[in-house]
């Protein structure tokens, strides 16, 4: 069986083994960890002067149901600049109901779906690597995003670095292993996340637990990284 087709029997598992409960946006625990990530992408597209951000157009690979496509509409970027593709034809499906016509939606395998070369100002991968358990894979994807990206661009990239012995379907992406994916970037990052179990057992206490306990740097389990293209390829005679 194909990698893609290996992952499409993980969410299908998912979906039938984990509550809907736990990436439902009135989950406390989960609405705190996709505030945090938006706060922190906010942030990066500032310090990496990527504003304004009407005219930049934007890859979301792996997009599921579109929600941060939706994040970025509310940022300001424009629909007709926003693109995304899925494996999986049900949730693209869903994604078509919720975002504009304008916005660019398609079902397949990333790395045979067509876009153009340096078309992107940014691609971005949301826990997609982590589903990848096999090396070449992760290496296909990531030279197909990097070809993908206009030189002066980037990824904006998230993702955990642990592995999780309680689920054996994802591996943890290290920042070691980042770097060895896009050996060409200039790469800045942050530690964002608390660990989901400690977030999801805080946040039925109260939940301003979780910005108590991230404020330890190690118990947070993601990276969220701007991984830039230089604008310019300097070549030694």
């Amino acid at each position: 069986m194909e990698e893609s087709e290996l992952i499409i029997e993980r969410y299908k598992k998912r979906d039938r083994t984990v509550n809907g409960w736990r990436y439902s946006e009135f989950n406390p625990a989960w609405l705190w960890t996709n505030q945090e990530r938006h706060r922190t992408v906010i942030r990066l597209l500032w310090e990496h002067e990527l504003l304004p951000v009407a005219n930049k157009r934007v890859l979301d690979v792996g997009c599921g149901e579109g929600p941060d496509l939706l994040f970025l509409l509310w940022l300001g970027f424009a629909a007709d600049n926003l693109a995304g593709i899925d494996l999986r034809p049900e949730v693209i499906e869903k994604a078509r109901q919720r975002l504009p016509t304008a916005v660019d939606l398609r079902v397949g395998d990333a790395t045979t779906a067509g876009f153009d070369p340096e078309s992107f100002d940014i691609v971005q991968q949301v826990t997609v690597f982590s589903s990848l358990l096999a090396d070449d894979s992760q290496v296909s994807l990531a030279h197909w995003m990097w070809n993908l990206v206009k030189p002066g661009g980037g990824i904006i990239w998230y993702d955990f670095i642990y592995d999780n012995p309680m689920n054996t379907d994802v591996r943890g992406v290290s920042l070691k292993r980042l770097r060895e994916l896009f050996p060409g970037g200039e790469m800045s990052y942050r530690r964002v996340t608390l660990a989901p179990p400690i977030s999801r057992f805080v946040c039925r206490i109260h939940p301003m637990s979780y910005g108590l306990l991230n404020s330890f740097s190690f118990l947070r389990t993601h990276v969220l990284c701007w991984i830039a293209k230089p604008s310019m390829v300097i070549r030694c005679k």
